[in-house]
């Protein structure tokens, strides 16, 4: 029989370990647009960082398409008219 009392676990394997790998917030401040749309995309890239580095490319490609059709949006609105054509030569 062994009467020797178990030492107790180092203080250095309750602390958590540091892995420079792991996903870490870039903490990167987004200055609202003021457009909705834009902002609801921008606000998704603070999703990448809780993802691991494989993830990012997901969320970049949402982010990207969000704006891309905010862009698009701006196309598609409707102008003023056009001014009217003046009458060609009569043949």
């Amino acid at each position: 029989m062994d009467d020797a009392v178990p030492e107790p676990p180092s203080a250095a394997a309750d602390e958590p370990v540091h892995d420079p790998a792991a996903p870490a917030p870039l903490n990167v401040p987004r200055t609202p647009t003021g457009d909705a749309g834009v902002d609801a995309a921008l606000d998704r890239l603070g999703d990448a960082d809780h993802l691991a580095t494989d993830g990012h490319v997901e969320v970049y490609e949402d982010v990207h398409r969000g704006l891309r059709d905010a862009l698009t949006a701006l196309d598609v609105r409707p102008g003023p008219p056009a001014p009217p054509t003046p009458p060609g030569p009569r043949s």
